[in-house]
């Protein structure tokens, strides 16, 4: 019988990890509030609230991997459902049995100098950070006790079909189409690193399905770095839109917003990723996975299309 899966979450992610199971032939179900059908031949869709551990262990009964690909639609609202979700998932992790695979960001390391790598410190000190940071060593602490089996897969800023307006590159294609300026946070011109949704997929069910691989943390293989201005002006190549002037939002305006607007205030503590080159070093992945990152043209392409996505 082939192998049982069972995603948590069917943003971009959840979406693409999905795909990329049933392609191989898994018996794959994608677990949302809703339960509303993705459309995709082979994936199987029930509605779940993944926050209540005894639900969430009855679903992943038999289940050989589970995926948290959970992606919290309010950005100002982690510290209220981050936690009851994350414990939900390692209580069902240990009662079922399942591989537990998480998708998680970059957010964890914090500010460095130079490129990041899996044997920096999970040092950050804002809030968003250091909850990342938290979730995983939980789930370590539960792999190292023999409890559960972990592993987690960090990428960096999101790229490809399905992102929209959370994405920074993808949510400037709308008004871009129409002539308008991109705003950008930060500074335009540092490199800064970009991952397809794509291959943060690829990576998490690579290393899931590695046993050797368990324990530890993996960054996506990505593409060289580029500046915002660039990967912005790539992007509206392919789109077919005609250049428009890329500016950086004023440091002054950003941080008066972030009095006013919880949203605002959680972009402003994360601005550093902005404001200084941001770079992966992705080496570790690439040698133990055998995973290349999609091309850069394709990827152009692949993002461009996503003003006909509808989240």
């Amino acid at each position: 019988m082939s192998e049982r899966h069972l995603i948590i979450g069917a943003g971009p992610v959840g979406r693409h990890v999905a795909a990329e199971l049933a392609r191989e032939g898994r018996r794959v179900t994608v677990a949302t509030r809703s339960g509303s059908d993705l459309a995709i031949p082979g994936v199987d869709a029930i509605a779940l609230d993944a926050s209540d551990p005894d639900a969430l262990s009855r679903a992943a009964e038999g289940v050989d991997v589970l995926y948290n690909c959970a992606n919290p639609r309010d950005y100002t609202a982690w510290e209220t459902v981050w936690p009851p979700l994350a414990s939900s998932l390692l209580t069902a992790a240990e009662r079922s049995g399942a591989v537990y695979a998480i998708t998680s960001s970059l957010y964890a390391y914090g500010p460095v100098d130079g490129p990041m790598h899996e044997q920096l410190p999970d040092a950050a000190t804002d809030h968003k950070g250091r909850l990342r940071a938290g979730m995983w060593r939980d789930a370590k602490r539960l792999h190292d006790a023999g409890r559960i089996r972990a592993v987690e897969v960090r990428a960096s800023d999101y790229v490809g079909p399905g992102i929209g307006q959370n994405g920074h590159i993808s949510r400037q294609l709308p008004a871009a189409s129409k002539g308008k300026t991109a705003w950008v946070f930060g500074r335009k011109d540092v490199p800064h690193t970009f991952t397809d949704v794509q291959d943060v997929a690829r990576t998490i069910v690579a290393a899931a399905a590695d046993s050797g691989a368990h324990g530890r943390v993996w960054l996506t293989p990505s593409n060289p770095a580029k500046t915002q201005e660039d990967a912005l002006n790539d992007v509206f190549r392919a789109a077919g839109i005609a250049p428009v002037p890329v500016r950086s939002m004023p440091r002054a305006l950003v941080a008066a917003a972030s009095l006013v607007s919880p949203l605002m205030r959680e972009i402003n503590e994360l601005a550093y990723q902005w404001r200084a080159p941001y770079l992966v070093d992705d080496s570790a992945a690439r040698e133990r996975f055998g995973i290349e990152p999609t091309p850069w043209d394709d990827v152009c392409r692949r993002t461009a299309g996503v003003t006909a996505v509808t989240l």
